[in-house]
């Protein structure tokens, strides 16, 4: 039953809308304004810039690098010629994966972009140890969003040949059987 719920989703995948440019913006936006905003309640108080860490433009390049591979992957398997179903539950797992790099992505570069935006105000420029992480944020920000889009992409399912009446339709996934869920 569980199964066959996942199968219905999966097949229904390829009539979702992709993700919409205008809730990225939006969400660059936000990401934007609390980077700003913070930059600014630092600033009243006398405390130094926030600068985030190196590692989190690594970790949010490392995340984009593994989703994009796990969406050639599953592509690839899901045009393979071979007699093996492809799990719906992955197919579905990284589609989520994919949208969720796409809002993360967006808010994070945004948020990388507000703290770099204040800076642009002062009077005087700070050292490049403040502001090139601040850059390093935005950009991997944005590369997050790309990978995001192409997993989105790559995760959406062909159409099928059910008019065929193979015992596995082209998309890959394997058809249900059984007895009718409910059914006595």
């Amino acid at each position: 039953m569980r199964t066959h719920l996942m199968l219905a989703k999966v097949q229904r995948m390829r009539n979702l809308q992709r993700t919409s440019p205008l809730a990225i913006a939006t969400c660059v936006v936000i990401g934007t304004g609390v980077g700003l905003l913070v930059q600014l309640f630092r600033s009243t108080k006398g405390q130094a810039p926030l600068v985030p860490p190196l590692s989190l433009p690594l970790t949010l390049l490392v995340f984009g690098a593994v989703l994009v591979v796990l969406a050639i992957s599953l592509r690839r398997a899901v045009n393979r010629k071979s007699g093996k179903p492809v799990n719906p539950f992955h197919a579905v797992r990284l589609l989520a994966g994919a949208r969720t790099a796409q809002f993360v992505g967006a808010l994070i570069g945004g948020f990388g972009g507000g703290l770099g935006l204040q800076l642009l105000s002062r009077s005087v420029m700070p050292q490049a140890s403040v502001w090139v992480p601040m850059v390093l944020v935005l950009v991997a920000g944005a590369v997050l969003v790309a990978c995001g889009v192409i997993a989105e992409m790559l995760c959406r399912v062909p159409p099928s040949g059910d008019d065929e009446g193979e015992g596995k339709n082209k998309s890959g996934i394997a058809p249900r059987t059984g007895p009718e869920p409910g059914a006595a």
